[in-house]
């Protein structure tokens, strides 16, 4: 089983909007587009997003370089403050997939599915891209492939 997490590109500052309505900036674009590169011709199942705007943009910038077909799913446990817990617990029956979420989100999930619960957070730049393997999802087991920022 493979997993990658993507935190979303770099957005329009806090103040300016709701945050889960702040969009890309155009850095930000770019920055997707620079990691959604590492993403070819991996055997990708599914893309799953936040709703926060960014989070959607990220994941569509890649759905698009890709040309991957089926649509994004849009789930509410991506958003930057769930539990890493209740992310594993959805993840228990898909393989292959791609994460698309929001700090402190993803530092603490690839923390949570490398070393269990009780580790500091990975630090993820925007854009930041990871890659987790294992046999199966195992807290605390999965290994980290690699850890990329554009």
């Amino acid at each position: 089983m493979k997993l990658w997490v993507l935190r979303h590109g770099e957005a329009v500052p806090h103040g300016s909007k709701i945050d889960s309505e702040r969009e890309l900036t155009e850095h930000g674009r770019n920055e997707v587009l620079r990691s959604a590169a590492y993403l070819m011709g991996q055997p990708l199942t599914a893309i799953y997003a936040s709703p926060y705007l960014r989070a959607q943009q990220s994941a569509q910038i890649v759905r698009e370089a890709l040309g991957f077909e089926p649509e994004i799913r849009t789930v509410e446990w991506l958003t930057p403050e769930s539990d890493p817990d209740k992310v594993a617990e959805q993840l228990v029956a898909v393989s292959n997939v791609l994460l698309v979420s929001h700090n402190p989100l993803v530092g603490n999930l690839l923390s949570y599915l490398q070393h269990g619960a009780g580790h500091p957070s990975e630090k993820v730049s925007t854009a930041g891209l990871a890659e987790l393997e294992h046999s199966e999802l195992l807290i605390g087991s999965m290994k980290l492939n690699s850890l990329k920022h554009p």
